[in-house]
């Protein structure tokens, strides 16, 4: 292997680590790398940190919320369905900076409709609905970086 070569695969391993990946796989010309997470040569798992939660605020003595808490994140409807990052990548609600959003909140959307791109490692993967109905929620922000199922849209039917 060259210092080229290692040095790609050292990289491929950073990303891996850095968006908690399993494996990842890239093509670079004809070269194909794989990188698969496993168990460490003794059997015993990798130890994750636990995950740190922040405590709720607690609630004002006459029975509402302290304006300081801000508004109460929206709970979806029953109905609603979830549209989920196929992709760890960039957010991008529109094709190129300056143009119209593929969709927005109250749009009705069809089967197979462009709902938004998601930017990984330079591809643009671009985003479509499995589901018709009516956008009721974007959850992230335009470029901003989202993981691997994580929500994307709220539709409700």
């Amino acid at each position: 292997m060259d210092d080229n070569e290692a040095s790609r695969v050292r990289a491929l391993g950073e990303i891996l680590a850095e968006f908690d990946l399993d494996m990842i796989r890239v093509k670079v010309g004809d070269a194909e790398y794989e990188l698969v997470r496993r168990e460490p040569a003794s059997g015993i798992p990798l130890a994750y940190p636990p995950p740190v939660y922040a405590p709720a605020p607690a609630p004002a003595l006459n029975g509402t919320a302290s304006a300081a808490a801000g508004p109460a994140a929206p709970v979806a409807s029953e109905r609603a369905l979830k549209v989920i990052a196929p992709v760890v990548g960039v957010f991008y609600r529109s094709a190129s900076p300056g143009a119209e959003p593929f969709v927005s909140v109250g749009d009705r959307v069809s089967i197979g409709d462009t709902l938004c791109i998601l930017e990984a490692m330079k591809l643009m993967n671009e985003i479509t609905s499995d589901y018709a109905g009516i956008v009721t929620r974007i959850v992230p922000e335009n470029g901003e970086l989202v993981r691997l199922n994580e929500e994307l849209f709220w539709i409700e039917p």
